[in-house]
């Protein structure tokens, strides 16, 4: 569990307690999640645009991270994919870190120093996937399984300027060792694709993290070279 926590910061740079949040599900709820139960038997993968907002308040500032990643599941695993670019650079600048999970595995790959970071958290894939299946695939079962929900209405967002009709969850893990990396976790989700448009997370420490996703594809074509981690000969590599 150390890097747990380090390997939620990558991915999301990427206060509640869990008896305050309902525990029956509302006739709302219960359609919402029978609606991720079926998307989620068709899902295979997806790609989208990303921003992750990281605000931190000791220092009361935000940093942003742009850039694409894509979500593949096979045999109920889940992988991804993630390259981060400069916010302020062009559309066609080089990837500023590229970020790996695959069978418990996170690979980070800094190419300004040429150097790989590998956290081996296989002991932990099932919680790791948990919160990866937030975004991208994950059914009904499986999130009320891991988390309390609190369904809090339906929204509507849009993604490349089309409307979206999304539901509004707050979540807090089942799991003690979930509830210390993030306080509750609100997603919302578009029930019909099993996507999310955008999540926010809390820490206890009231730092929290925001992503939102923008040209969702689901099913289609993923370019695996795109997300490549091109390491050379004198390529570093740090395991952890």
């Amino acid at each position: 569990m150390k890097h747990l926590r380090t390997f939620f910061v990558a991915v999301l740079t990427l206060t509640a307690a869990v008896n305050s949040y309902a525990q029956v599900a509302s006739p709302q709820l219960t359609n919402v999640l029978k609606q991720l139960d079926t998307a989620s038997a068709k899902f295979q993968r997806a790609t989208a645009d990303f921003q992750w907002d990281y605000y931190e308040k000791v220092v009361h500032d935000t940093t942003t991270q742009k850039g694409s990643i894509y979500f593949e599941r096979e045999k109920g695993a889940t992988d991804m994919g993630a390259v981060l670019v400069d916010p302020n650079a062009g559309p066609k600048s080089k990837p500023i870190k590229v970020i790996q999970y695959q069978g418990g595995t996170v690979q980070m790959f800094d190419p300004g120093v040429d150097q790989i970071t590998v956290l081996h958290e296989a002991g932990n894939q099932s919680e790791i996937e948990s919160f990866l299946t937030l975004g991208f695939g994950g059914s009904g079962t499986d999130l009320a399984r891991a988390w309390a929900i609190n369904d809090l209405g339906p929204e509507t967002l849009t993604d490349n300027g089309q409307p979206i009709k999304v539901e509004k969850l707050d979540l807090v893990g089942k799991d003690a060792d979930s509830r210390k990396n993030f306080s509750h976790i609100t997603i919302w989700v578009d029930p019909a694709r099993a996507v999310s448009l955008k999540q926010v997370f809390y820490t206890t420490s009231g730092d929290y993290r925001t992503a939102t996703y923008s040209a969702i594809k689901v099913n289609g074509n993923v370019h695996k070279d795109q997300f490549a981690i091109k390491k050379d000969k004198n390529t570093t590599i740090v395991n952890h």
